[in-house]
């Protein structure tokens, strides 16, 4: 890893993501929360995945563990090849920025801001030049179907424009791992469908590794890999075309 935390090389002969006998205890007054109990996980760059369980199942939990946005009670969580369960604030703070992109389900545009400046935003924060910033960001907008349309605010976009303005935003700092948490809760089916084939292609040319936490079965159903959880235990890991 470099000074300023950009991973070079993110697998190796390792796991992109290696997440090893981790727990995630909340508290609740005097009663403790089980969110994840002794999760074991790897998870190959380029690969197109889905956390998938029913709502409680940790899915969600061990996203943000995963993304440094959480901390674990316990275990360690690896990502290329850097320990990044035991950060402080500021250090995950640098590595997700550096790293890793994120899409919400309830897209975290900024209301204020155009498409175009939506998108560049993390770039901004990275210090990237003017030029590559123009040059990245007009490229995935007209890359996902949003030619034409930089200068309009979220409310001017329908949901799916704006959750492909927050897949562009997640991308544009050219992350090792965009991690996507319920990207199509708030999509029509129509929406939903357009979204993961835009996500898949994106994998695809890109070479982008995809995380998704996700009960929609049209997810489920689009992921090569498909991590089960419930209890906050891992239950079943399927490979689709595998035995």
């Amino acid at each position: 890893m470099t000074d300023d935390m950009k991973i070079e090389d993110p697998a190796g002969d390792r796991a992109l993501i290696e997440v090893r006998d981790v727990h995630r205890i909340f508290h609740d007054g005097a009663v403790e929360v089980h969110a994840l109990r002794g999760v074991d996980l790897d998870v190959e760059a380029g690969e197109f995945s889905v956390l998938a369980g029913p709502s409680g199942s940790g899915k969600t939990t061990l996203l943000n563990v995963i993304g440094c946005l959480d901390r674990p009670t316990k275990g360690t969580v690896h990502i290329g090849g850097i320990e990044v369960s035991d950060f402080d604030r500021k250090k995950a703070a640098e590595f997700r920025l550096r790293n890793i992109g994120f899409v919400f389900q309830a897209y975290n545009l900024i209301p204020v801001l155009s498409a175009y400046e939506n998108a560049e935003f993390v770039m901004l924060l990275e210090g990237i030049d003017r030029e590559e910033r123009k040059k990245t960001v007009e490229g995935l907008l007209s890359e996902v179907g949003l030619e034409g349309m930089f200068d309009r605010r979220p409310h001017e976009l329908s949901g799916g424009q704006q959750q492909r303005v927050a897949v562009v935003r997640a991308l544009a700092g050219h992350p090792m791992v965009v991690l996507a948490d319920e990207p199509t809760a708030n999509l029509d089916s129509k929406a939903s469908e357009d979204l993961l084939d835009l996500m898949y292609g994106l994998n695809q040319e890109h070479d982008v590794t995809f995380l998704f936490s996700s009960h929609d079965p049209a997810v489920i159903e689009r992921c090569s890999r498909v991590i089960r959880l419930d209890s906050g235990e891992v239950v079943a890991d399927e490979r689709k075309g595998e035995e």
